[in-house]
């Protein structure tokens, strides 16, 4: 104490004024660098999405653009109606400030059934008024996105895989330079958290784009329904989003309405007091980490009639088979999707 009492005569005024700017200057910044990574850490993503049919993966987009661990270099519509998802992926990104993002059309397949429920939402949307990049040919631009990419991509598949199984096809280079994380199977629990296993729909609308992708020499790391088929905000959470004025939470309530007018068993009461279960934001959530989930190495088996069984002989999956903490899973969706 006598000592920094002696030095703080010695030093002049003019140096500790400068001392004092230096540390104003530094410490905020310091602080911002704790709140954000850098942006040589964040991970290169390409999303490829089935959005327009449920709509998790509008609840994902959002939970994705709100993830700042992440660098979204790309998003796909998949399986079939690719003008439709191209709509639904260029308006809610130009409408979140983020038309950097380019917009891919996937492959068209054929027999694709639904009733397009968020086809209102985008209704009077032109494609060429998007501000970005919209590439015509998806698949050719996964793959230049990945070839290119100094850095390894990871690709984020949360719906049927054919887009991805024809870029395997035309590139199988892809699978050395990316990762590949995807809301996929049921492994030991079936929809709602069943013990029976089910035939889980992004499998089997397309059993055999799902065993290429399983069977390619990646790292693969999926949410099958035994984690995401249980995720459902009610009560406080729902209502913060449904109450937040950040415009991706909006979006995503607004396409929530009009998708549930075109769905038995949504009716007014529910769209205000619940969401539907929330499948593609767990696997957004282990693009960016797996700390809240028991992960396992399991082979897998796709089946024919779309069941993935669990075979040792399989090609190996790093599978989020339960939760440690699914409490502290919905908070950090909910602050993410509000923020």
């Amino acid at each position: 104490m006598r000592l920094e009492n002696e030095l703080m005569k010695r030093t002049p005024t003019r140096l500790l004024l400068m001392l004092l700017f230096t540390c104003m200057l530094i410490l905020p910044a310091s602080r911002a660098a704790d709140r954000a990574p850098a942006s040589e850490s964040r991970i290169p993503v390409i999303l490829d999405t089935d959005i327009g049919d449920d709509i998790d993966d509008t609840w994902a987009l959002g939970l994705l653009l709100n993830s700042p661990e992440l660098d979204l270099k790309l998003v796909v519509g998949d399986y079939g109606k690719p003008e439709y998802r191209a709509k639904l992926l260029a308006k809610f990104l130009q409408r979140a400030g983020r038309s950097d993002v380019p917009v891919g059309l996937g492959i068209e397949v054929a027999k694709v059934g639904g009733t397009d429920s968020q086809r209102e939402w985008v209704r009077d949307y032109d494609l060429k008024s998007y501000p970005g990049r919209v590439f015509t040919n998806g698949v050719a631009a996964l793959i230049e996105t990945i070839m290119k990419s100094p850095r390894p991509v990871t690709v984020l598949a949360i719906g049927p895989l054919p887009n991805i199984e024809a870029a395997l096809a035309r590139e199988p280079g892809i699978a050395r330079k990316a990762v590949f994380v995807g809301m996929h199977g049921s492994v030991r629990k079936g929809y709602g958290g069943k013990e029976k296993i089910d035939p889980e729909w992004n499998v089997k609308a397309a059993p055999g784009a799902c065993r290429a992708v399983f069977e390619a020499p990646w790292k693969k790391t999926i949410t099958p329904l035994d984690t995401c088929g249980i995720i459902t905000l009610k009560g406080g959470q729902f209502q913060a989003v449904r109450a937040s004025q950040s415009r991706i939470a909006s979006d995503i309530m607004a396409n929530y309405r009009i998708w549930a007018d075109k769905r038995n068993g949504f009716g007014p009461a529910v769209v205000d007091s619940r969401s539907s279960t929330l499948y593609d934001c767990v696997a957004v959530y282990l693009a960016v980490s797996q700390q809240l989930c028991e992960m396992e190495s399991l082979g897998l088996r796709v089946t024919d009639d779309g069941f993935t069984l669990i075979d040792p002989k399989g090609p190996v999956c790093r599978v989020a088979t339960g939760w440690k903490d699914l409490a502290g899973f919905e908070e950090w969706l909910v602050r993410r999707i509000t923020q």
